[in-house]
Order: structure tokens, then C-alpha cells, then sequence
């Protein structure tokens, strides 16, 4: 970090002293990524001057990695040929991400500045629903016939490869493009030239439909670990493939979605200081909203219970902890199976062995609660009513052991009814945790102390 903010800071200096030639030689022999980052930290006049300082080769490349906003300033600043020149350097999966997200005077001047059959692919690629396989896939790959020999293989990787994403592995179609196998390039090296790419090919090829959510793609790449993932019409003839830096973006997003379902909070792909505070706060209303009415049921519970509190005051003091302890259990849990969901750990058809599991750990972790909770009482609190405090943790017990089992059903309800897991955590959870164990501390409420 500290070697990165010398760099900046260096080429922050050569901007001042107007010593741009030497700038230009610095950015052009640095990676990408690093340049779109010093770009976004400039004023937008200087990002615009600096962009056009670049090679086309890096200022194509440069362009993939800026955000979403910097990319429509700049197309909508240069020129056609400008564009053209950004489209015929840049990867297919890259100008289509960029268009997607981009309003649609910008997508117009882009068209209309690529040959026809890029902009016929590229319509294609547009038409994919979103966060499919077929939206996140990329037509520059190398693909080889199962007829050609080793030698004629290497020539055309050694003719096409350049311009492709990956060479790594090459896949190997049939005269009707079907998939029919994949060749690691190492094994191609190391071939006599005369075989046969069927003879060298690796029949068992694991490959993903165009129409597929791009999370089923995300869990290939994690459990094979892979580097490209074919993509296959629904005829399994090939048209694509998936490379890994699209599937981290794609990870990224997903656990960030996740992780805002998981806090009541609707997703947004908008970066956090560049959303607008009426979006951040409209993206929170909902739930809260929500979440304030499903509340409404424990205050209806407590009502309902009226008599038993005003015959047993001190009851009233530990409901907090009840419910809290509840709450956090049942949100371990969930937070726990949903992970293991998302991974493809855990299917909904293992809803039996899981809540086994879980009611077992609940039964540890309840016994162990609700004993560290009457020596606390008897120890800290001896004015307290014995039989309260024996209420009290033997509530805590069964809430706890209730608690878990909610933490795995409802997650894995929401999976067989189509919905994201991830709302059945947190709050949401918390908050269906609390009612029960209302219910729980009541009755037993009832049958010791009354």
C-alpha cells in the first residue's frame, strides 16, 4: 500500500510539472487495473485528458476496470473513432458489462461504432437475462476439431490464441460444434504431432447451459476450480466460455447481496459514498417496516400474559435476555446453513439430518445457558425468587434448542419455496425467534411458578 501511494503521488507530480511524455511511458508499462484506479481518484476534466494519453491497447484495457460512471463519462466525452478503438481492444464480456449498465444513448453511440458481427454478438450477449451464464460468457475462446492433428491444433492456437481470453484449455467440438471434449494446452505441448486431438482430448467435460444462474456457474468454478467453464446452447453445442475473473466479480456480488438480505436491507449495486442518501434510506424502509408490524406479535404476546407477570413481577426483568439469547441462537444457526447452501454443502433434501444436528447442539448449548444462568443468579441476584430463576433458565434451555431449529428450516423453507435463503437470517429470524420464546418462557412460567 505504502509503495502505491509513493506511485500516485510520484505520477501525481509529473502531472503538475506538465512532464506528460514521461507520464504516458509510466502508464502504459503499469498494470491496468492500477491505472483505472488512478484515473477515478482525478477530477473528471483530468480523467478525460489522462485517457487520452494512453495507448489504445491499455486505454481499452484500462476502460474494463473503471466504474460505471467514470466509463459513461468518458464514452460520452470522445470521439466515434475514440470508441471504436476502445470496442476493437477490449474483450466481448467486457463491452457487454459495460453496456449493460449503461443508459441507452450511450449503448446507441457504442453500436454504431462496432462492425456488424460484433454488433451482432454483442445484441445477442444483451438479450441473455440477467445474471445468467449466458449474459456472463465470452465468445473469445479457442476451440478445436476433434479430426485435426496435435500439430495443426498448435498452429492455430499459435495463430488465435492472442486475442483470446484464455489458451490454458482448449475445447473440442464436432463438425456440428457440439462439445465433445476439453485438451489442458499442456498436454497438447507434449504430444507427438501426428495424434490426434480426439485420441488426446478428456471426454468427461463439465459445462453449463446459457439459460443457467450465474451462482450455479460460481459453484462449478469453487468445487472444480476451474479457469473457464464452457457454456453450451441447449442442443450442447458450444458457444461460449466463462473465465474465472468474471466469476470473482460474480462471487463478490452475490455475497454482497447476501449480506444485505442477511441485514433487512434491499440489494444495491451502487457503490456506498455514491448513492444518494433518499435511495440508501428507501433500500432500508422496507424491512424495517416490516419487521416494526412482525413486532407487533411479541407486544401481543406479552398482553395475552398479562396475569402471570402481575402475579410474578420480576419476570418482566428478563425477557430481553430471553429473547436476545434466542434471537443470537437462532441467527447462529442460520447464518451457518446458509453458507452451507450457498457453498452446496447443504441441499433442502438434508433438512432431516441438519435439524438432527442442530437440535443436538442446541441441547449442549441450552443445558450449558440455562446452568450458567442460575449460578449467575443465584450468585449475583440472591433477592431474586428461586423459582423464577429456575424459570428463567429452563426457558433459556428449551428457547435455545427451539431456537437452532428455526435457524435451519427456515432458510431451507425458503429454498423450496424459491426464495433467497439469506431473508431468513438476522433480523427476520430475531424477530420470529422472539415470539416463541415469548410463548416458551410463558408456559413454562405457568407451570413452575404459578
Amino acid at each position: 500500500m505504502e509503495e502505491w501511494n509513493e506511485t500516485v503521488e510520484k505520477w501525481q507530480e509529473l502531472m503538475e510539472k506538465g512532464q506528460y511524455i514521461l507520464l504516458r511511458e509510466e502508464l502504459n508499462e503499469e498494470n491496468p487495473a492500477n491505472v483505472a484506479e488512478f484515473l477515478e481518484e482525478l477530477p473528471a476534466d483530468k480523467q478525460l485528458f489522462l485517457f487520452r494519453l494512453l495507448s489504445k491497447d491499455m486505454a481499452a484495457e484500462a476502460f474494463s476496470y473503471l466504474d460505471n460512471d467514470t466509463q459513461e463519462m468518458l464514452v460520452t466525452s470522445i470521439t466515434d473513432t475514440e470508441v471504436r478503438n476502445i470496442v476493437d481492444n477490449m474483450y466481448l464480456d467486457d463491452t457487454v458489462d459495460f453496456l449493460e449498465e449503461a443508459p441507452a444513448n450511450l449503448v446507441s453511440k457504442v453500436l454504431r461504432n462496432t462492425d456488424r458481427e460484433t454488433r451482432a454478438l454483442i445484441n445477442r450477449f444483451l438479450h441473455y437475462p440477467e445474471n445468467s451464464a449466458g449474459s456472463l460468457m465470452t465468445v473469445e475462446f479457442v476451440y478445436l476439431s476433434k479430426t485435426m492433428t496435435a500439430k495443426r491444433a498448435m498452429e492455430i492456437i499459435r495463430k488465435n490464441g492472442l486475442d483470446k481470453e484464455t489458451i490454458y484449455t482448449c475445447y473440442v467440438i464436432d463438425d456440428k460444434k457440439h462439445l465433445v471434449g476439453v485438451l489442458p494446452l499442456r498436454t497438447l505441448l507434449f504430444a507427438d504431432e501426428d495424434k490426434l486431438v480426439e485420441e488426446l482430448m478428456e471426454e468427461d467435460v463439465i459445462s453449463i447451459a446459457t439459460l443457467d444462474d450465474q451462482e450455479e456457474a460460481a459453484n462449478l468454478f469453487r468445487k472444480y476450480s476451474f479457469i473457464a467453464l464452457p457454456v453450451v446452447d441447449g442442443e450442447n453445442r458450444l458457444v461460449g466460455i466463462i473465465t474465472v475473473d468474471d466469476i470473482v466479480d460474480v462471487i463478490d456480488e452475490e455475497t454482497t447481496e447476501d449480506m444485505e438480505k442477511m441485514a433487512a436491507l434491499l440489494p444495491s449495486d451502487e457503490e456506498y459514498l455514491k448513492t444518494p442518501v433518499t435511495k440508501l434510506a428507501r433500500n432500508r424502509i422496507v424491512w424495517l417496516c416490516v419487521l416494526m408490524i412482525s413486532g407487533t406479535l411479541s407486544s401481543a404476546i406479552i398482553s395475552g400474559y398479562d396475569a402471570i407477570l402481575s402475579q410474578a413481577v420480576q419476570l418482566a426483568a428478563f425477557i430481553p435476555v430471553l429473547t436476545g439469547t434466542g434471537g443470537n441462537a437462532g441467527s447462529q444457526t442460520s447464518a451457518t446453513i446458509i453458507r452451507g447452501m450457498s457453498l452446496g454443502d447443504i441441499r433442502p433434501r438434508d433438512i432431516l439430518r441438519v435439524m438432527g444436528k442442530e437440535v443436538q447442539v442446541g441441547m449442549i448449548c441450552g443445558v450449558l445457558l440455562a446452568a450458567l444462568n442460575f449460578i449467575k443468579q443465584t450468585i449475583f441476584s440472591p433477592s431474586t425468587d428461586i423459582m423464577v430463576d429456575l424459570t428463567v433458565s429452563v426457558s433459556m434451555g428449551f428457547v435455545v434448542v427451539v431456537a437452532k431449529a428455526m435457524g435451519c428450516v427456515l432458510p431451507i423453507g425458503a429454498k423450496v419455496c424459491k426464495l433467497d435463503p439469506a431473508i431468513m437470517a438476522g433480523p427476520l429470524i430475531t424477530t420470529v425467534v422472539d415470539a416463541v420464546a415469548l410463548v416458551i418462557f410463558f408456559s413454562v412460567a405457568q407451570w413452575l411458578v404459578l
